[in-house]
């Protein structure tokens, strides 16, 4: 083939050939997918009518909500209709749009997650003047934000992807289209440089936040430390503690999808991998935010 735009369609990998088996992947996806729009639902719900969660924190979250279903929308749907149909292929359209908001959800979502960090360090180490920097306006310009770079993130990726000349197979070695697996296919030795380019700004941004977040917790905690009794610092560290959680699952399993070792690479590891980091995240956050938050969890119970 001699470019992409002559490729109709691609091959995923099939979760496995066993009939019995890919029914059982179809059950599993779809009670995992149920959970996380039952589960991000409600907390949407719960901080568009509870008065008490309109701060910037409900705020951030319910932007969090929004990017967690958007990753389950992206790459379950196909999952369960190929296990369901007994089928592998996506056609070329299809893995384009997967890529695009794939990559435009995961990457809101991580800038997303820097700023409530931001968020976090100012409630606790800048109390005083917690109104004055996260103040309406200022939400809605640090909420945009993260939007707009992942709509930016993700089109530069897509486009250059996909302006690449694909001549070695149309067989992806993945549950879902991957920019990774694309670059494979690609016989365009300068694309493929160009492409690699874009991803290494990608990983420095993404290092970036990840030292932010690293920084504004070390003064949170030393924040924290200082204040004299044990139940203010108890009550402190509650408020962090989902968001740390959250912020650890997210940059644990994407960083090991993507950093493994070669030498432990393996096809049903990379699905295994693949899962805890596209599937398992977006469906636990909003359970992670309503163990620790007393409020949230009084307003689903309202409701």
């Amino acid at each position: 083939m001699s470019n992409s735009s002559s490729m109709p369609q691609f091959l995923l990998l099939a979760l496995t050939d066993r009939r019995e088996l890919q029914l059982l992947h179809f059950w599993l996806f779809l009670g995992i997918s149920l959970a996380a729009f039952l589960a991000n639902g409600l907390i949407l719900s719960a901080v568009a009518c509870d008065h008490h969660l309109h701060t910037p924190m409900g705020f951030f979250l319910l932007n969090l909500s929004l990017t967690d279903l958007g990753c389950i929308c992206t790459t379950v749907p196909k999952a369960m209709h190929n296990s369901l149909w007994d089928t592998t292929t996506i056609s070329y359209t299809e893995c384009a749009a997967q890529i695009f908001f794939f990559v435009f959800f995961i990457s809101s979502e991580y800038f997303l997650l820097t700023i409530m960090c931001y968020d976090r360090y100012v409630a606790i180490c800048k109390p005083l003047h917690y109104g004055t920097l996260l103040g309406s306006r200022a939400c809605a310009h640090m909420a945009a934000a993260p939007w707009a770079t992942g709509f930016l993130h993700s089109l530069v990726h897509t486009a250059n992807t996909f302006s690449l000349p694909l001549c070695q197979s149309n067989a992806l070695g993945q549950f879902f289209c991957e920019i990774p697996h694309i670059l494979k296919l690609s016989c365009s030795h300068s694309g493929y440089l160009r492409e690699l380019m874009i991803l290494m700004f990608s990983v420095c941004l993404a290092f970036g936040c990840f030292v932010f977040i690293v920084f504004s917790y070390v003064q949170i905690f030393r924040a924290v430390l200082r204040i004299p009794s044990q139940q203010g610092r108890h009550k402190a560290f509650s408020t962090c503690l989902p968001h740390l959680a959250v912020v650890s699952l997210f940059v644990s399993t994407v960083t090991f999808a993507y950093l493994k070792p070669l030498s432990i690479y393996s096809s049903s590891l990379d699905l295994v991998v693949s899962v805890l980091y596209s599937v398992v995240p977006p469906a636990l956050n909003p359970f992670i935010y309503s163990l620790r938050n007393q409020e949230l969890r009084d307003a689903i119970r309202k409701m």
